[in-house]
């Protein structure tokens, strides 16, 4: 499928120097992690960690971490906190920025055993590879039992391809990916994500993500540096998935 690789995780090593710019092209990246953040459960009171690692602290393994951007929200939470990227660039970033360890690795290979994470966290990465379902099936498989799997993506329909694309690769507005960043192909039927996860033991509750407006337009005429994400009942955009293994 190599027509797919223009716009592979890997593309993102020629942005490394944006990963904490909030008017670069990877803000809305650090928006989405921070929403996402909100859904990582408390540890406390939760059966014990899902390896005996020795530090007696549940782990989380946040899947193509990139430069780190997950990392700041999860401060004070309790979590030993692990990320997984093919980007080495993005990794010396992201082991600056809240994450006890990281590894470069294949995602739709995860070199983890079964059930070693009580929390496994997956964002703006499954429309960027051609096998999604696959990486799917991984972020099950190192699940415990009891844990929780979120993951945030964009989905296959034509509203998607108009935001995601035609306008947000071609307004010249803060923010904006680059032309290309994107490949329409790629975005993740919502249906075929639920089933596969519950395949793999895991009852997916899919929810929209969209920007505060307000925040977005004090953004855009640079009078904040940081928009909300809020979640919306529409999933024809942006949604994220959040469930636990049975």
């Amino acid at each position: 499928m190599a027509g797919y690789r223009r716009n592979f995780i890997t593309d993102y090593d020629g942005l490394a120097d944006q990963w904490w710019d909030p008017r670069g092209s990877l803000a809305p990246l650090g928006w989405i992690a921070r929403a996402r953040a909100a859904f990582v459960p408390d540890p406390a009171g939760a059966p014990g960690p899902a390896t005996g690692d020795g530090s007696g602290r549940p782990r989380l393994l946040d899947v193509a971490c990139g430069g780190g951007l997950f990392g700041p929200h999860l401060a004070g939470k309790g979590y030993r906190v692990f990320g997984v990227d093919l980007s080495a660039m993005a990794l010396r970033e992201a082991r600056q920025h809240g994450y006890d360890a990281v590894l470069r690795a294949d995602i739709t290979r995860l070199p983890f055993t079964d059930a070693s994470f009580d929390v496994v966290t997956a964002g703006q990465c499954l429309e960027h590879v051609p096998e999604p379902f696959v990486v799917v099936s991984e972020l099950c498989r190192v699940l415990r039992p009891g844990g929780t799997l979120i993951v945030d993506t964009i989905p296959d329909t034509g509203l998607a391809r108009l935001v995601a694309i035609t306008l947000a690769e071609n307004l010249p507005l803060p923010g904006r990916p680059p032309h290309g960043t994107h490949d329409h192909r790629l975005f993740v039927n919502r249906e075929r994500l639920v089933k596969v996860a519950r395949a793999h033991g895991v009852e997916l509750r899919l929810l929209g993500l969209r920007p505060h407006l307000r925040d977005l337009a004090r953004y855009l005429v640079k009078r904040r540096e940081e928009v909300r994400m809020i979640p919306t009942k529409s999933t024809d955009v942006l949604y994220l998935g959040v469930g636990t293994k049975r």
